[in-house]
């Protein structure tokens, strides 16, 4: 039996999404490859990561320079099943009092800080990253790109809330189900705000901004900061 073409398309956008994401990890390798080189090993908090994401990695990359990861996501439900070298945290991104300073070598994000509901909890957010470790990796879709990476329609992100909500209510997009009434199409709107570079920059004032390109447009940004301060 034939591939249906709805197959087909699924396969290729993985595959270029791989491809993309295996590009834009080159310079946490290579901040990886440094503190290992320094210290012998890596401690990195990956706040709002999964353990399938770090699977794109080379194989036997994360055990060669020993690093430890340290997952970090919203509490409640029963913590997943983590493999060698990774460890589990439930809570708040915004508040990671829990750790000390310079905890960590790496704080690691990706795709999380446009979740996080409004710019003081942004700000909250960027000031607990910059304190754990000397070293940030912090990735976000960027807001002038054409298509709404969470839901796949060009131009939503750049409608009115109102029209927004609007549309939720008469539609379902991307993996967002069609909205019984404007208060659920509201609260679905709100969880999505995505950030362009001066607004990155300014979350991240000392670290360098990096453009992850789909041909001439920018697909994502990523705040690097290659702290050295010893541990």
């Amino acid at each position: 039996m034939g591939m249906s073409s709805g197959s087909t398309q699924q396969r290729i956008s993985h595959g270029v999404s791989s491809l993309l994401r295996r590009r834009r990890l080159a310079p946490l390798l290579a901040m990886i490859e440094a503190v290992h080189r320094r210290r012998g090993r890596v401690d990195i908090i990956d706040v709002g990561g999964t353990l399938a994401y770090w699977d794109i990695l080379p194989p036997g990359f994360l055990a060669e320079h020993h690093v430890a990861i340290t997952l970090v996501n919203l509490p409640g439900g029963p913590a997943p099943e983590l493999g060698s070298g990774f460890s589990w945290v439930g809570a708040d991104a915004c508040d990671l009092s829990r750790f000390t300073d310079h905890q960590f070598d790496i704080v690691h994000s990706n795709s999380m800080i446009e979740h996080l509901g409004s710019w003081a909890r942004m700000r909250q957010f960027a000031r607990e990253a910059r304190r754990l470790a000397p070293a940030l990796f912090i990735q976000t879709p960027n807001f002038w790109f054409p298509v709404e990476p969470h839901l796949m329609t060009p131009g939503f992100h750049w409608l009115p809330s109102p029209l927004q909500a609007a549309l939720l209510v008469r539609t379902g997009l991307g993996h967002l189900v069609r909205s019984p009434d404007i208060d659920d199409a509201m609260s679905k709107v709100e969880e999505f705000r995505l950030l362009d570079a001066r607004m990155l920059s300014a979350l991240f004032p000392e670290a360098t901004l990096l453009r992850e390109r789909l041909g001439p447009l920018t697909k994502s940004l990523i705040a690097v900061r290659e702290g050295t301060a010893p541990r």
